[in-house]
């Protein structure tokens, strides 16, 4: 009998049939789907008709949840909101006042290697690098009642429990495993707004489900800023949390439906505030409607069958806890676990199919796929089903005629990811564009995105790169959704916002100076490289006077290149060197995530002028083979987090960013074939199946994105123009299917894991005379031939 509290007869066992929203629901939730429906063939424009394979099988969620690879095993949609995953322990993001480095290893809030499970949270990011969210953490348990989550080493104190891989599956849009501490068995779906979960009971009259307000990833003590709770009646849940932490002022409101009465439910509050107001006058600990705190804990008790399973449907919004409802009834408005597995499943093998490839191997198979899954994580939608969302200003808004995206890890995904989604993705990655250019609207600075989730700003990392993903839609001619010249406006006002991050300098002396502001050499060369992508998207728009100014900006990388040494090098304010300086160390040299060997070849934008700088073609292809062969000591990158031995080739480190273009440079020298064996090997070593099979932090897609193109034989180096630098193929057959109704059939003839080496190259029949293929051509279909061989062809492209 529950107490304090007066439940309504209405319950959500059947769908949505709270009082006071049942007529609403009536009419809102048909128009709502309609505009669902509209918005949804906005987003995707339909190709030709082609058989649906179900490519789907061939994709491994746990591939890269062990070591750094930081990925999630949970169930997701495409681009979804909902990113409903287990998570494995409880790091806190200090220790005595002190950053805890093993916090890093829960970027995604799951550990491979960890024998308990906390719970299953809502939101994770995919393969990042640093962290944020966990939010709603939700944990079935059976016995007596534990609110606190316990440590790995003690796991009995807790609610968590303990688990075995051989009971757990993951696969796109479902994951499931056994509690073994409570034998329950847990299973995930989900759409896109709306996480869906399946708890299998033994028969118990102490069924809970704990609802922990207080876990999240990268968590402290002081994150929660408040979370607050309402009672709705027996089956509904609503309410919101919102946190201090990466994004400083992220709330996210939510509303949770049961599909059976729960007969008790509760709070502990951990706050240890000194005012409690006249609140106090009620007994809040048990079944009282209404809980708010900075630290809440909430449970609900039931009485179970043996077998009978316990559902929850949890929708999350930006904006309101109306916007959950809305989305949860417009999105799943039944209890049909299955018919959501099976419809998230043929989401996934909608955009799988984009890509329909052959492969040497199963494991190719596998790897490849598995890559499409990770790169099309996100960017992640970000309204409610009725377009509105919270924006930067901290208002809401509404997306007219677009999607709104969030969680833009810009330093990483502008080099690959967003280049394939303008070849696969095109109306996808205009509405981003446009996401952006609402960011940039509503920006006090006025700035784009750096790195940006949940209308917050977090500034991690450094350039402005929403400049290239801008420059490349536009040069590629992927406009439609977005003001070209509002966009290109935006580039420009970001580029001149003196107080950014050492701009000041640079826009005055031509470079940053190491001794104003670190990583001076990685910031030079980054701002050349994006103030060349507004140079090109100012030349295709006809805006001459910018386009001069920012090529002539986009030479500033020659300003840190020490002639003497042959490295890139960071100058102080006086216009010296900086004297003690080692091209192999990641510390304390002016560059970030990276060192001189890395970094002195990002010039993407420039390459043949960087070469000549360098000795010429011929020493340059001797520098670029020294990177690959040569050791590079422990102690070079023990203090850097991004880079570990996993993800190093040589001195080439493939597991973090920088170094991505590197390989295809040799396009540049007279020995374009050296480059062909490098990416098959880099193919191999740092792309495996199983859960450490990613050699780095997959970065939001950008590592996925690097195998996807390279499989496929070609790259865009840099972003911004219509160029792709050829390599060697790993796929036997593929289809591509675009956007515009085309396909782009790549062939790799006599393929094979020995014959790497590409003797010629065929597009649409006429041998290429140079290793370049143009975005337009690509878009316009056709077939796409390479010719493989075991030994290199020293006269190719010749």
């Amino acid at each position: 009998m529950l107490r304090n509290v007066r439940i309504k007869k209405e319950s959500l066992s059947a769908p949505f049939s709270v009082k006071g929203w049942a007529g609403f629901f009536t009419v809102a939730s048909l128009l709502i789907a309609g505009c669902a429906e509209k918005q949804e063939t906005r987003t995707v424009k339909k190709e030709k008709n082609f058989p649906v394979a179900d490519l789907a099988r061939y994709v491994d969620p746990m591939i890269g949840t062990a070591k750094m690879g930081h990925t999630y095993p949970g169930a997701t949609v495409p681009f979804g909101s909902v990113q409903l995953s287990p998570d494995t322990d409880t790091i806190p993001y200090a220790v005595d006042g002190k950053y805890n480095p093993d916090v890093y290893k829960y970027c995604a809030g799951y550990q491979y290697d960890d024998k308990t499970i906390v719970g299953f949270s809502h939101t994770h990011f995919s393969g990042t690098g640093h962290s944020d969210l966990g939010d709603f953490l939700i944990m079935p348990t059976v016995g007596k009642l534990q609110l606190n989550p316990g440590t790995a080493d003690k796991p009995e104190r807790g609610y968590r429990s303990s688990f075995s891989h051989d009971t757990e599956k993951a696969e796109p849009a479902y994951y499931s495993v056994l509690l073994q501490d409570y034998d329950i068995r847990a299973e995930l779906t989900a759409s896109s707004r709306v996480g869906m979960h399946q708890y299998t009971f033994p028969e118990s009259d102490e069924a809970h489900i704990v609802l922990d307000l207080m876990a999240g990833i990268y968590n402290y003590d002081e994150k929660n800023v408040w979370t607050f709770v309402r009672v709705e009646n027996d089956t509904l849940v609503t309410g919101f949390r919102q946190t201090n932490g990466w994004a400083r002022t992220r709330k996210v409101y939510f509303a949770m439906s049961f599909s059976k009465p729960f007969v008790k439910y509760g709070q502990e509050k951990y706050d240890d505030n000194v005012y409690k107001g006249f609140w106090r006058k009620f007994d809040q600990d048990e079944n009282f409607p209404e809980m708010a705190g900075e630290k809440l804990r909430t449970y609900f008790d039931f009485k179970t069958g043996k077998g009978e399973k316990v559902k929850i449907k949890f929708a999350i919004s930006p904006v309101s806890t109306e916007g959950a409802l809305n989305n949860m009834q417009t999105e799943i408005p039944h209890w049909d676990f299955e018919k959501v597995k099976k419809e998230g499943r043929e989401k996934w093998n909608t955009e799988l199919n984009k890509a329909v490839v052959e492969t040497v191997s199963e494991e190719d198979m596998v790897n490849f796929y598995t890559a499409m899954y990770h790169a099309f994580l996100g960017p992640t939608e970000y309204m409610d089903v009725d377009g509105k969302y919270r924006g930067l200003d901290m208002n809401v808004h509404q997306a007219d005629n677009f999607t709104n995206y969030t969680s833009f890890s810009l330093w990483d995904t502008y080099r690959a990811l967003h280049p394939l989604f303008n070849l696969v993705q095109s109306r996808r990655n205009s509405d981003m564009v446009q996401s952006m250019l609402a960011h940039y609207d509503q920006s006090v600075h006025p700035m784009l995105p750096v790195w940006s989730h949940y209308a917050n700003e977090n500034w991690c990392m450094i350039g402005y790169h929403s400049v290239s993903v801008i420059a490349d839609a536009i040069v590629k001619g992927n406009t439609t959704g977005f003001d070209a010249d509002h966009a290109l406006d935006a580039c420009v006002q970001t580029a001149r916002t003196r107080y950014y991050d050492g701009l000041q300098y640079y826009m005055d002396m031509g470079y940053v100076p190491e001794d104003k502001n670190g990583a001076s050499v990685s910031k030079t060369l980054e701002y050349a490289y994006d103030d060349w992508a507004i140079a090109q998207a100012a030349k295709k728009l006809g805006k001459e006077d910018v386009y001069r100014e920012f090529i002539k900006r986009s030479e500033n990388y020659k300003n840190v290149f020490d002639k003497a040494s042959g490295f890139m090098r960071p100058r102080l304010s006086d216009g010296s060197f900086k004297k003690a300086f080692d091209p192999l160390d990641t510390h304390g040299q002016g560059f970030i995530e990276g060192n001189s060997w890395n970094y002195s070849l990002y010039v993407p934008h420039d390459p043949t002028t960087m070469i000549d700088m360098m000795g010429g073609k011929a020493r340059f292809s001797e520098r670029l083979d020294s990177l690959f062969t040569m050791e590079l000591p422990d102690k070079y990158f023990e203090k850097t987090e991004d880079i570990t031995r996993e993800g190093i080739i040589g001195n080439y480190v493939h597991g973090n960013e920088p170094s991505h273009h590197v390989v295809y440079l040799y396009n540049w020298t007279d020995t374009p074939w050296k480059s062909q064996d490098k990416i098959r090997m880099i193919l191999r070593k740092m792309y495996r199946t199983g859960e450490d099979g990613l050699g780095g932090n997959d970065d939001f897609g950008q590592m996925s994105a690097w195998y996807i193109f390279s499989a496929l034989g070609f790259y865009p180096v840099a972003p911004g123009s219509q160029d792709y630098a050829l390599g060697s193929p790993a796929v036997k057959h593929a289809n591509i299917h675009l956007e515009n109704g085309n396909i782009l059939e790549i062939t790799a003839e006599n393929q094979s894991e020995e014959n790497v080496f590409v003797q010629k190259v065929e597009f649409n029949g006429e041998e290429l005379q140079k290793p370049f293929l143009r975005h337009e051509d690509l878009l316009g279909g056709g077939k796409l031939t390479f010719y493989m061989s075991d030994t290199p062809s020293e006269d190719l492209y010749r």
